[in-house]
């Protein structure tokens, strides 16, 4: 993973370090800060994968969530009353989706263009059934329980996206790391834990950008202000969105910490016994969840 600098304490002592030439000797360039340092790691691990190294994809990064999200979902919520809107919108987000959670998947098993194309379609299908099924079930509701269709849509796609996506994790395992960095080898229970955190604070990502706007939407075009000025209805969705997420994004990305870990005695039977047998001291195992 890379090395610590010596003297260095707290919690900076014990997060691994990645980068290249004398840093990755362990030697601090001349006239470099430790805060420069600590920038140049943040920089680094946003826009590089934590398994493979690989530089990942723009969209596809965390950074990028605020942004697309705001407009897909936005686009989501106003365009919500047809179904080749519903089915065009779900579509978009569930392959934006694909692309995340392929791009910030756990471990460094490579996937081959088959099992990718047929996880994406598998998932993007299963979203899109589901979001149109929501919507015929509650066209003879109200109408401000329609606009919540698209939150239940995302909610339950979610939970066959994520596992779609990454099934190689939970076929093959993801690694599992001692304190020190050390690879012990791969779990499929490790791979199960990190998927459903993941789904978790997706769901809780994106519940207030699509529980909060729809009320206060629904409110909005009862008043004279949206009936003379229709048009400003999507900017005014997307702008609420994209303030729900700006607190939403982080706050969830933090429910779990991406380093997680998990004891020993709640691996598999064959793995724990691997882990004894190479690492005896070792009671608890560290792996990256992904995001």
């Amino acid at each position: 993973m890379g090395w610590v600098f010596p003297g260095w304490t707290g919690l900076r002592a014990l997060t691994p370090f990645r980068c290249s030439g004398p840093c990755r000797a362990g030697k601090v360039p001349a006239g470099v800060t430790e805060d420069q340092l600590w920038r140049a790691k943040y920089i680094y691990d946003s826009a590089f994968h934590p398994d493979t190294g690989e530089k990942m994809v723009l969209v596809g990064r965390m950074s990028a969530q605020v942004p697309m999200n705001m407009t897909i979902t936005g686009c989501m919520l106003t365009f919500y009353r047809t179904t080749p809107a519903v089915l065009f919108w779900q579509w978009v987000n569930q392959s934006f989706n694909a692309v995340v959670n392929y791009t910030n998947r756990s471990g460094d098993a490579p996937i081959t263009t088959g099992q990718l194309g047929t996880a994406y379609v598998s998932a993007t299908t299963g979203a899109v059934v589901t979001a149109l099924g929501l919507k015929s079930l509650t066209k003879h509701l109200p109408s401000i329980i329609g606009r919540f269709v698209p939150f239940a849509a995302v909610a339950a796609a979610n939970c066959i996206n994520i596992p779609l996506m990454r099934q190689r994790e939970l076929k093959l395992g993801i690694p599992i790391l001692d304190k020190d960095g050390n690879r012990l080898g791969e779990s499929r229970a490790a791979a199960r834990q990190a998927i459903a955190q993941v789904v978790v604070s997706r769901i809780g990502m994106a519940a207030p950008a699509m529980a909060i706007p729809p009320v206060i939407m629904n409110a909005l075009e009862k008043r004279a202000f949206l009936k003379r000025y229709p048009w400003m209805n999507a900017p005014l969705q997307v702008g609420l969105v994209g303030l729900c997420l700006v607190f939403a994004t982080p706050l969830c990305c933090a429910l779990f910490p991406q380093k997680s870990s998990m004891r020993v005695s709640r691996l598999e039977p064959e793995v724990q016994a691997w882990v004894r047998e190479k690492s005896p001291c070792t009671e608890t195992v560290y792996f990256n969840k992904g995001l």
